[in-house]
C-alpha cells in the first residue's frame, strides 16, 4: 500500500513538472512570435511615412470618376464605350495597400491599356518647362493636343495618390517625391503615360521648349528628353517641329542655334526625323 501511494505521488510531481515545462515552452513560443510579428509589422507595415510631396488628393475616386464621365461624354462621345468604373479600380488595384517607394510599370499596365485611345495626326504637342503655355494654347487652339490633353492624362493631371502597407492602404498625409524614391507613384505613372502618348504620334509632331532656362531648353533628363524623343516612330511621325519660346520680359538664354538645341537636333537626325525650329511661334 505505501509503495503505491508512492508511485501515485511519483506521477502527480512527474505530471506537474511536464505541465510546468510545457507551459514555458508555450510561453517563450508566444513571446518569440509576438517579436518575429511585431518586427514584421515594423519591416512590411509602418506606420504611414511622412514624406515631402502631398498626399493622396481627397475624394480621390469622385475626382478620377467625374473627370472620367466628363471627357466621355460631355469632350469626346466616340470614347463612350470606356468604362469608367473599371478604370477607376484599375487605378486604385495599381497603388493601394503597396509600398509608394516600389510601383513598377506593371502596377499600371491594366489601366494604360483600358484608357489607351488613338492620337489623330499632326495633334501631338509635346512641352518640356512650357506647362502653362502649352496649356493655355491648346485650351484656345483645339488643333493640339498634350499628353494632359489626352483620356489619361486628362483624369490624371494635377492629381495625387500613393498607398501604404498599413492602416487604410492609402496615404492622404503624404506621398514621395521623386528625389526621395524614382519608383514612386507618380514618376511611373507619367514615365508609362509618356512613353504611350509618343508611341501614339503620327504625321508631324510639335514641340515646346523654354529659352529662357539658362541651363538649356533641352534637357535629356526631362520627360521629353529621355522617355518621349526615344519614343516616337519613324515610320509614322514625318517631321518635328520645335517651337523654342520665352519668357515675356525674360532672358533669351537660347535661340534655335544654341548649344542644346544643336543636341536635340543630333539626336532627332540620328533617328531620321525631318527637323525644324522657330524661334518665338506666335
Amino acid at each position: 500500500m505505501p509503495f503505491q501511494q508512492g508511485s501515485a505521488r511519483t506521477r502527480q510531481r512527474t505530471i506537474l513538472l511536464v505541465g510546468i515545462v510545457v507551459l514555458l515552452v508555450a510561453l517563450v513560443l508566444a513571446v518569440v512570435l509576438a517579436s518575429v510579428l511585431t518586427h514584421g509589422k515594423q519591416e512590411v507595415s509602418p506606420k504611414m511615412m511622412k514624406w515631402k510631396d502631398r498626399g493622396t488628393t481627397k475624394n480621390l475616386q469622385e475626382v478620377i470618376l467625374g473627370r472620367c464621365y466628363n471627357y466621355i461624354m460631355a469632350q469626346y462621345p466616340e470614347l463612350g464605350d470606356k468604362d469608367c468604373l473599371k478604370i477607376w479600380e484599375s487605378l486604385k488595384h495599381a497603388f493601394i495597400h503597396k509600398n509608394p517607394c516600389n510601383m513598377t510599370s506593371e502596377d499600371y499596365q491594366p489601366l494604360m491599356e483600358l484608357a489607351s485611345h488613338p492620337i489623330p495626326c499632326n495633334k501631338s504637342l509635346f512641352w518640356s518647362k512650357t506647362n502653362d503655355l502649352a496649356h493655355r494654347y491648346t485650351k484656345s487652339n483645339q488643333n493640339f493636343l498634350t499628353l494632359e490633353d489626352t483620356f489619361l492624362g486628362y483624369m490624371a493631371d494635377r492629381v495625387s495618390w500613393c498607398g501604404d502597407p498599413s492602416g487604410p492602404g492609402i496615404n492622404y498625409e503624404s506621398c514621395p517625391k521623386r528625389s526621395e524614391c524614382e519608383s514612386n507613384p507618380s514618376s511611373v505613372f507619367w514615365r508609362m503615360a509618356s512613353k504611350m502618348f509618343a508611341e501614339a504620334a503620327c504625321g508631324v509632331v510639335q514641340v515646346m521648349l523654354n529659352g529662357s532656362i539658362e541651363a538649356g531648353a533641352f534637357r535629356s533628363s526631362s520627360i521629353f528628353g529621355s522617355i518621349e524623343i526615344f519614343n516616337l516612330n519613324p515610320d509614322k511621325v514625318s517631321a518635328v517641329h520645335i517651337w523654342l519660346m520665352h519668357d515675356i520680359g525674360g532672358p533669351q538664354s537660347e535661340s534655335c542655334s544654341g548649344h542644346s538645341i544643336k543636341r536635340l537636333k543630333s539626336i532627332l537626325e540620328e533617328r531620321n526625323f525631318k527637323i525644324t525650329c522657330e524661334d518665338d511661334y506666335r
